[in-house]
């Protein structure tokens, strides 16, 4: 029992060693450089996007997840990029960063692919003084704070044309693991306490349809397994004059979202979700993005 508390505390998202251990992001379509490093260098320009998600509006030490995204490609087959992010939840935190590369190759006069590797780094820490336990005199919550880094790295594929794009991804590819507890009080027992960060498996794609000079439907998909525990998230958004855009979306557990965003001048982004969680309640994520031009290009759609 105390190796379950200590790993549902020590992952953020309340996952035990069978669930998804990385944050849930409802705009992964809008920055999908988050999902797979791969997605860096599809594009002629570089793009800067940060995400604030606060999920279980209401619930005291819900999960907060802040994260930003900075990738774009530099030379005709090369793509580079890096991530910074905090994830907390309750007494528990991790902070990471990662750096990536992606090489770029042509299949066809239409079809790219695109392979990246992203390193970097996590680290955890459990603020014991924050935990509410029935026996305070516990050895496994003796001592101070928990700090742990451990590295951490990202396969990405990802094939690409004009209008689509559809890729796997491989976080958590170490697998490394993380002792919890403070082993100058708690050296002596024979209880299991280290949690095991899993490879995770994501599948992510997305197609452009154009119906009109105005108005567009991009349906987006996202397949997130990890051992035993498999979700989709299906989403669609409606785009007006490359501007003004909304849609909704949904989860196989059952959750719904709502989408809502506008670009400013081609180049800024603005976006919200509101997520609507079963028994847990709402949740809310922000995204704010901009796209930085080459100095030899006019217009971002290019």
């Amino acid at each position: 029992m105390k190796k379950f508390i200590i790993l549902l505390i020590s992952f953020g998202c309340f996952a035990t060693l069978n669930a998804q251990q990385l944050p849930q992001l409802t705009q992964y379509m809008v920055n999908n450089y988050a999902v797979n490093p791969a997605i860096a260098g599809m594009h002629d320009y570089y793009q800067a996007n940060t995400t604030i998600r606060n999920m279980w509006v209401g619930v005291e030490g819900a999960p907060k997840t802040t994260l930003l995204s900075i990738y774009g490609k530099k030379g005709d087959n090369m793509g580079i990029g890096g991530m910074v992010y905090s994830d907390q939840a309750g007494s528990t935190s991790r902070i990471g960063g990662s750096v990536s590369y992606s090489h770029h190759f042509s299949l066809s006069e239409d079809v790219r692919v695109a392979l990246a590797l992203s390193g970097g780094f996590l680290q955890y820490r459990l603020v014991k003084s924050e935990l509410s336990v029935q026996n305070q005199m516990d050895p496994m919550f003796a001592g101070g704070d928990v700090v742990r880094s451990i590295p951490d790295a990202t396969f990405g594929l990802n094939t690409y044309g004009k209008n689509w794009y559809a890729g796997v991804s491989i976080p958590q590819l170490i697998s490394s693991n993380i002792d919890l507890i403070d082993r100058n009080f708690y050296n002596n027992s024979e209880q299991e306490t280290e949690g095991k960060l899993v490879q995770h498996f994501y599948v992510m794609g997305a197609y452009k349809h154009v119906m009109n000079p105005f108005w567009s439907l991009e349906p987006s998909v996202l397949l997130k397994t990890v051992t035993t525990a498999t979700q989709f998230d299906i989403n669609v958004k409606a785009t007006w004059d490359d501007k003004l855009w909304f849609g909704t979306g949904f989860r196989t557990n059952g959750e719904l979202t709502a989408l809502l965003g506008y670009s400013i001048s081609d180049r800024y982004i603005i976006g919200y979700s509101y997520d609507m969680l079963n028994d847990l309640g709402t949740s809310h994520e922000f995204v704010l993005g901009i796209k930085f031009l080459p100095l030899n290009q006019t217009d971002i759609n290019k």
